[in-house]
């Protein structure tokens, strides 16, 4: 399950659905008189340059979700004016969509036909993300926010405090206990949402949100010492210079009343809320089985691929890819001299086995050591390095990576499972996908460009999870997994992973495949074990088109280097290549034959 979590603030501010409250009947205030927050912005963005044009209404588009600035550490060059949480309102919501409309409105005002290259690169990738946002106001009672996975509104709010949220001053603590005590409104306002999407005819499915249920109730039962939203705080506060002991037991006091106030009651509310959800909740899994259900997967499909490829084409390129991958794995079982009457499954088995097993307590600095030797050979295909460093640190799921903060004050980090004995095989294949040359290597180096801001920030995850296979791939070839074929196993599986993904995903949401076609299909074409084939067909019933962009972005990337490639013959540089694609950050793939075009041009006009 490997994933990008929340690196780009796109995924908070577009699919921060929301309502009005938790349903109880609460006096309303009365109707704004001024203009409204779009209308504002209409006023305020009008004469100016283009350079200003752009930082200006990224300011007010992501000064919309104060929780990405700070994820982001962007206080200095977005400054916010409260100390909150997001607001996922109904109409904040639909503000904020009416906010991209105007900047993109005024955006298409600006005559690109005057820009340099690098300026209509710039004003086609703002085009594209405003559009994109746009295009969701159609769809905003359609995504799941209270899921069980880490994009959903409770669990990536638990991370924001309990692993973001800077704890090195007294002010931090102070903005950490004033934001404590709105996670009960904030969480109020999820439920809300869920309301109104139940009464649009949207609830998900029982099987998903009962594994949901079961992680809110688990913090909402804890004692106070044991609830993460106070336990870290606890520990992080005892850290900070210049307190005193009067000074920390009163943060402690007042960070255990916000917990017990607001935390545990919101958590509370939305176990209750699930819990009537699920008399409604559809046996099925599938998002074609909701009014405009199909329109909506097309849009996910190209909001997450960045392509026009339609659910019957991602299908059968999902099944090619995987005939491909499969005549791979057999030369290598073949070498291992591995039975040819063998389930995937039970080959897979064997190679978890002969490919050695890592202890606990060693899996943690073995991680450790595959980013020291990757960052090492990293100048046999690249000339341009991030400067943020990337670590490893422990998760109970692990398989994810955030991105350093804009500031530089806290590294990339990639989190692992470190609980427990894992077989080495698919260790190197992981570490590579979520740091060095993968996400570390491609975000890191996008955030430090000197381009508008947006373009550090935003990502694409066509581009994002397809340059980070990519980057698995790209380690094969440049023999690095020489002499291990445990690993080059491990590799096409996690390849034969991402090109199941386009299967299931179609397979689930425009086919009406049930959750036990989708777990079967898994283990017999990626060998993957009963429970690890349910985890994935659970992911992809909730994030409907997400798993898609990992296997197209690669075939994208590799196909524009093979047309850089056929263009300049001996010309052609990877290390050339790599630094052209990595210095324009993420793009929609759409656009990155613009990027390569511009490549090879200058390339041949190289002296």
């Amino acid at each position: 399950m490997r994933r990008i979590l929340l690196a780009s603030f796109l995924i908070l501010i577009i699919t921060s659905c929301g309502g009005d409250g938790g349903g109880e009947t609460t006096a309303q205030p009365p109707a704004p008189s001024g203009p409204s927050a779009s209308e504002q912005l209409a006023e305020d963005l009008q004469g100016l340059s283009l350079d200003e044009f752009y930082f200006e209404s990224f300011k007010a588009l992501i000064s919309r979700s104060p929780e990405t600035v700070t994820w982001e550490a962007l206080e200095s060059v977005f400054p916010l004016d409260r100390v909150e949480l997001d607001d996922l309102t109904d109409e904040f919501q639909r503000e904020t969509i009416a906010m991209h409309r105007v900047v993109l409105d005024m955006l298409r005002s600006y005559d690109r036909n005057t820009l340099t290259a690098d300026q209509q690169l710039d004003y086609d990738i703002y085009d594209y993300y405003l559009q994109d946002a746009a295009d969701r106001l159609d769809f905003i009672y359609h995504d799941f926010r209270a899921t069980y996975m880490n994009f959903s509104v409770q669990r990536s709010t638990q991370r924001f405090f309990t692993d973001i949220h800077p704890l090195d001053t007294r002010q931090d603590a102070e903005d950490y206990i004033t934001r404590l005590n709105a996670v009960d409104e904030k969480f109020d306002q999820l439920i809300g949402h869920l309301n109104r999407q139940r009464d649009a005819g949207i609830v998900e499915p029982a099987l998903t949100m009962n594994v949901a249920l079961n992680q809110v109730a688990a913090i909402a039962n804890s004692s106070t010492e044991n609830n993460p939203y106070y336990s870290g705080f606890a520990e992080k506060v005892r850290q900070i210079a210049g307190l005193d002991e009067a000074d920390r037991n009163d943060l402690l006091e007042r960070a255990s009343a916000g917990t017990v106030n607001s935390v545990a009651p919101a958590y509370e509310r939305l176990r209750n809320q699930l819990q009537n959800l699920l008399n409604n909740a559809p046996p099925v899994i599938g998002v074609g089985q909701y009014a405009r259900g199909n329109e909506w997967y097309a849009y996910a499909l190209r909001h997450h691929s960045t392509t026009d490829l339609t659910p019957a084409e991602v299908h059968q390129l999902g099944l090619d890819e995987l005939a491909r991958i499969h005549a791979e794995m057999r030369l290598v079982f073949d070498q291992l001299g591995y039975p040819q009457n063998e389930t995937l499954e039970q080959l897979y088995s064997r190679v978890a086995q002969d490919g050695g097993i890592i202890p606990a307590t060693d899996v943690k600095p073995t991680y450790e050591a595959i980013i020291a030797e990757a960052e090492f050979r990293l100048p046999e295909a690249f000339d341009i390095f991030p400067a943020a460093d990337v670590i490893v640190l422990p998760d109970p799921g692990g398989g994810f990576y955030i991105a350093p903060s804009f500031d530089g004050t806290r590294p990339g980090a990639f989190y692992a499972g470190t609980d427990s004995d894992q077989a080495y095989f698919s260790m190197r294949s992981l570490t590579y996908h979520e740091s060095v040359p993968g996400h570390h290597t491609q975000i890191a180096i996008a955030m430090e460009q000197d381009v508008p801001a947006f373009r550090k920030i935003v990502g694409f995850t066509g581009f994002v999870e397809g340059w980070a296979l990519y980057a698995e791939r790209l380690a094969n070839e440049l023999g690095w997994y020489d002499g291990d074929p445990y690993g080059e196993l491990g590799r096409l599986q996690f390849e034969a992973l991402r090109a199941a993904r386009l299967v299931m995903d179609t397979g689930i949401h425009s086919l009406g495949w049930s959750f036990d076609e989708a777990v079967r299909f898994n283990r017999e074409n990626v060998g993957a074990s009963p429970g690890s084939s349910q985890g994935a067909a659970g992911r992809y019933s909730v994030w409907p088109g997400q798993a898609t962009a990992y296997l197209i972005g690669m075939l994208e990337i590799l196909e524009q280097r093979q047309r850089a490639m056929d263009a300049l013959g001996p010309q052609f540089d990877l290390r050339a290549f790599h630094r052209a694609v990595l210095s324009n950050g993420a793009v929609p793939l759409a656009l990155l034959d613009d990027v390569v075009d511009r490549y090879i041009e200058e390339a041949q006009t190289a002296p």
